[in-house]
C-alpha cells in the first residue's frame, strides 16, 4: 500500500512517500480502505520533535489518527461492521495509527458509521477534533442548557466544532477570533464573538460557567478569573499544570485535562448531530496524500479556517 513515512523528527521535508505491507486485521478488528485523512496539530508536532503525548518515532513511522473510508476486512468477532460499511475513526490515539496511508487496522468499536451527511473528505476531518470537544464539553463539563461556554480559536479545527456541540446542548456561546473571522463564528452559532487582538479576554468576559481553552500558553490560567463559582477551565493545549490546578481550587473552580481518546459511541453521537443538521464539519483545504508536507507547511501557519484533509483514495 502506499504510505507517506517519517524517517526520523524534523521539518515537513522529512514526509516522503513509500510502499509498505498492508495490514490485516486481527480478533475484533477491521480493516479501513482509507479515502480521507485528517490532518491535525498534533501531527506536525509529532513529526517535528516527537514531543507529544503520541509515542511514535524515532522512524520509520508513519503518521494520522482522522481516517474516514470503507471497511474492506472483518476479523473475527466483529459484528458491528460489514465488508463495504462506511466508516470513520480516530484509531488507537495516541498510539502509532498510521492514518497517512492507503489502509489502516484497528479494533471495530473504536469507528463508527459515516454520517450519511458528509463526504469522506468532511468526515475526516471529524473525529479527532469533534471527540476532543465532545470529551471536554459533554464528559468533562457536562454542558446544560444556558450555561455559558467560552471558547478561545473557536474558528479553528476543534473550536468550530466545539462552539456547534456547546450550541447543541443548549449553551450561551462566546467565542475568540480576529474580527475577520466574526462572521464565521456566527454562522456557526457563536452568540458573542470577541476580538482577541483588540481586548484582554480575562479582563473583558466574566460569569463563565466554562472554558475550553484552545490556545494555551502563559496566558491560559488568567482565563480562570472569567470563571463564575463552580465553573472549569478545560485547557486543550498542554493541558491544565498543577499550579493551574491549585490557583482554581483556591478561587472555587476547577481545572481539568482532557486527553481526546478512541470512542466510537461519541462519534455515533456526533454522527447524530451531523445527520440533524447541527454540526457541521468546514473544510479549509485538501491535499493528496503526496502533498502531506504542503499540508503540514499550511497548517503550521495556524490560520486556518476548520481543517485540513489529505484525499487518500
Amino acid at each position: 500500500m502506499r504510505a507517506m513515512v517519517c524517517d526520523g523528527f524534523g521539518g515537513p521535508e522529512v514526509l516522503q512517500p513509500a510502499e509498505l505491507p498492508r495490514p490485516e486485521p486481527l480478533g475484533t478488528e477491521v480493516l479501513v480502505r482509507v479515502h480521507a485523512a485528517g490532518v491535525n496539530p498534533v501531527d506536525w508536532k509529532t513529526r517535528a520533535d516527537g514531543e507529544t503525548p503520541a509515542p511514535v518515532g524515532p522512524g520509520p513511522y508513519v503518521l494520522g489518527w482522522d481516517v474516514s473510508g470503507v471497511v474492506e476486512q472483518v476479523g473475527i468477532g466483529v459484528t458491528r461492521f460489514a465488508v463495504g460499511d462506511e466508516v470513520y475513526g480516530m484509531p488507537w490515539f495516541p498510539r502509532q495509527a498510521g492514518g497517512y496511508a492507503q489502509y489502516v487496522t484497528a479494533p471495530s468499536r473504536q469507528f463508527a458509521r459515516k454520517p450519511a451527511g458528509l463526504e469522506h473528505v468532511e468526515a475526516a476531518g471529524l473525529p479527532l477534533a469533534g471527540l476532543t470537544a465532545w470529551q471536554a464539553l459533554v464528559d468533562t463539563a457536562d454542558v446544560r442548557p444556558g450555561q455559558r461556554v467560552l471558547v478561545t480559536a473557536a474558528a479553528g479545527g476543534v473550536g468550530h466544532l466545539a462552539v456547534q456541540i456547546a450550541k447543541a446542548r443548549g449553551g450561551y456561546v462566546l467565542g475568540t477570533a480576529s474580527a475577520g473571522k466574526h462572521e464565521v463564528l456566527r454562522s456557526l452559532g457563536v452568540d458573542e464573538p470577541i476580538d482577541y487582538t483588540s481586548v484582554d479576554v480575562a479582563d473583558t468576559v466574566r460569569d463563565v460557567d466554562v472554558v475550553l481553552d484552545l490556545v494555551g500558553g502563559a496566558a491560559g490560567p488568567s482565563l480562570l478569573r472569567v470563571l463564575r463559582p463552580g465553573g472549569i477551565l478545560i485547557p486543550i493545549a498542554g493541558g491544565a499544570s498543577d499550579a493551574a490546578v491549585a490557583a482554581a481550587a483556591d478561587a472555587g473552580v476547577r481545572a481539568a485535562t482532557v486527553l481526546v481518546e478512541p470512542d466510537g459511541a461519541a462519534l455515533t453521537e456526533l454522527s447524530r448531530l451531523v445527520d440533524g443538521g447541527r454540526l457541521g464539519v468546514r473544510v479549509a483545504a485538501t491535499f493528496p496524500l503526496a502533498d502531506a508536507a504542503e499540508a503540514h507547511r499550511l497548517g503550521e501557519q495556524g490560520r486556518t479556517l476548520g481543517k485540513i484533509v489529505l484525499t487518500v483514495s
